[in-house]
């Protein structure tokens, strides 16, 4: 790899020397460079680890890092992903803290990587540069705006990388190229020498295979000291982020849940919605939903504020360079910055109010060492070339995900959960603001029981005769998209169809449970929703239903037991709370 910027070089002399000749020489030693790292360095340098006083081996002795070209280096231009940028800027006179920390604990930094011009994406896509490969999916993007820093790990290019997470710039590519990513509390790791995108958000990040690695990494750049490792005692799987995804529940997330099931008991594992814990949480929400217009659920609106202080700092970073270098840009970086240079400063003190209380909200949600559990990104990564449109439409579905650690400042860490259609997975665990180290321990325990149970899923599916498991899901999915139809008769239809096929998933029968209560077919889902519960008796959603199926039908007792027994599982769900006022109502008066 080294020599790919000499192989380059010579080309250049070629191509003078002969003209046309050179030219396809030149091409070719490209062509050469980019499949060798998978286009994820943009150039090739070394530090060596600092020698130690002594003679005992540093904790990251032998391992070998590259970093997002948006940290410092002395002696190299730092690019921030754009040619203007690099040419507008002096080599830095300083290396960043956090890679002088790595440096300094035994690792050697090999390289910087490729990144999305200024930061401001999370598609990994490059106008200047090009698109790194996805080794885990090549027809797919990678993610950003580490896009280089997630391919160099994923190729086995090196061991470990440092990237910066703003809005999801370390954990998308993560997720996408099916490795682990961790972003850690905001203000837990200097960014001293990191180029700022959005300073209430910018954090520094890594990536990483191997679990035990990135919890070393962890630790150096937190700057921690040992401490005893502390048992979870809960594990919060936020219902209503799966139901975001457009991967099945039960490919996503299963294999974590029967992971934390092995591990730390059923008792350790709880339902919530969090979007019905944030709406009421976090009040300062209507005030922005009335400012601007919007019926928005409170995740959305949240990921809008989050978003509209990113475009207010960014301006307040970069108006100066933008306006005076008039920096050429890809099309989808040029339509956010101009955004975020028309953007004012009215509705800061609103926006401000509503960080402060979902800071204070999920931090306390999560207190007494509880962790969340919400996927990574609600799909697949798009494949290369997809329309802008459509990008955008998947990004700001991702950030509904993405702003939950943004604007609480907690550290997650998002982990390869599988694969779909061939493709990775990714799930991700939340923990509150300084327990980092919590986190990075509680993968380490959970992530190989994980990778097993994942193993045991695809072979499963393997074995399967007649593709049954894939038929089963199709016909689910026919339902899901008949009941966002209302077409609810053709959606049972295709519930039948999937419970015919495979009639031991709880979910078929909750789905179709949904579809019957639109009907009014309230003994019919009452049934479902039996059925359901014989088979995941934790199911908060088939409680909720069979809950209103009964009340519908007039027994207020059962439905009472229904909705108490959802909030043993889910203490904040709101529907469970204001059934169970109504029903007091209804039982009492």
């Amino acid at each position: 790899m080294p020599n790919d910027n000499k192989i380059i070089a010579r080309s250049f002399g070629i191509l003078i020397g002969l003209g046309l000749a050179g030219f396809f020489v030149l091409r070719r030693a490209l062509r050469l460079a980019v499949k060798r790292d998978n286009g994820a360095f943009i150039e090739y340098f070394e530090l060596p680890p600092a020698t130690s006083p002594s003679s005992a081996p540093q904790p990251l002795s032998g391992l070998t890092f590259a970093v997002k070209d948006i940290f410092d280096v002395e002696g190299f231009v730092t690019g921030f992903g754009n040619p203007d940028w690099a040419a507008t800027h002096e080599p830095a006179t300083r290396t960043a803290l956090a890679v002088k920390y790595l440096v300094d604990s035994g690792a050697t930094c090999v390289g910087k990587l490729h990144m999305d011009e200024l930061a401001y994406s999370i598609i990994g896509d490059n106008k200047h540069y090009g698109t790194p490969v996805n080794p885990a999916a090549p027809t797919r993007v990678p993610g950003g705006s580490s896009s280089g820093s997630g391919v160099a790990v994923a190729a086995d290019l090196v061991d470990f990388s440092l990237g910066t997470d703003t809005a999801g710039s370390v954990r998308v590519p993560a997720a996408f190229c099916g490795i682990l990513g961790f972003r850690p509390s905001h203000g837990a790791v200097p960014v001293i020498g990191v180029i700022p995108m959005a300073q209430s958000f910018d954090t520094v990040g890594c990536f990483a295979k191997d679990p035990t690695i990135l919890r070393q990494v962890g630790h150096i750049l937190l700057q921690l000291s040992y401490t005893d490792v502390r048992k979870p005692q809960r594990f919060l799987i936020a219902d209503d982020c799966f139901e975001l995804s457009l991967i099945p529940n039960e490919a996503s997330v299963g294999a974590v849940i029967r992971s934390i099931q092995k591990l730390f008991g059923r008792k350790a594992l709880q339902h919530i919605n969090l979007g019905d814990y944030v709406a009421s949480a976090v009040p300062s929400l209507k005030v922005l939903q009335k400012e601007i217009g919007s019926d928005m659920g409170a995740i959305s609106l949240l990921r809008t504020a989050m978003q509209m202080i990113q475009r207010w700092e960014f301006k307040v970073n970069h108006e100066g360079w933008l306006t005076t270098a008039n920096p050429n840009l890809g099309p989808a970086t040029a339509a956010r910055t101009k955004a975020a240079l028309e953007t004012t400063s009215h509705l800061l003190p609103l926006l401000q109010r509503i960080k402060d209380e979902a800071r204070y909200a999920i931090n306390d949600l999560l207190k007494d060492d509880m962790l969340l559990v919400l996927p990574t990104v609600p799909d697949i990564p798009p494949k290369l070339n997809t329309k802008p449109e459509s990008l955008e439409e998947f990004r700001n579905r991702a950030m509904d995900l993405i702003c939950i650690a943004g604007m609480s400042g907690c550290c997650q860490v998002t982990m390869p959960a599988g694969e779909h259609d061939d493709v990775p997975m990714a799930v991700s665990l939340l923990a509150r603001q300084g327990s980092d180290r919590f986190l990075l321990d509680t993968l380490l325990a959970l992530y190989a029981t994980v990778q097993v149970e994942d193993k045991a899923d695809a072979n499963q599916r393997a074995s399967l005769s007649n593709g049954h498991f894939d038929a089963a899901e199709l016909a689910k999915e026919k339902g899901n998209a008949a009941f966002k139809r209302n077409d609810f008769k053709n959606a049972i239809s295709h519930y039948t169809d999937a419970i015919r096929i495979r009639g031991n998933n709880p979910t078929y029968y909750n789905n179709r449970a949904m579809a019957y209560l639109q009907l009014r077919s309230y003994s019919e889902a009452e049934a479902d929703c039996t059925k359901a519960l014989i088979l995941d008796k934790n199911s908060v959603k088939a409680y909720l239903r069979r809950g209103t199926a009964r009340e519908s039908m007039g027994y207020y007792n059962e439905a009472d037991e229904d909705f108490r027994q959802a909030l043993v599982y889910e203490p904040s769900n709101k529907t469970a709370s204001e059934a169970l006022s109504r029903l007091k109502k209804l039982l009492y008066n």
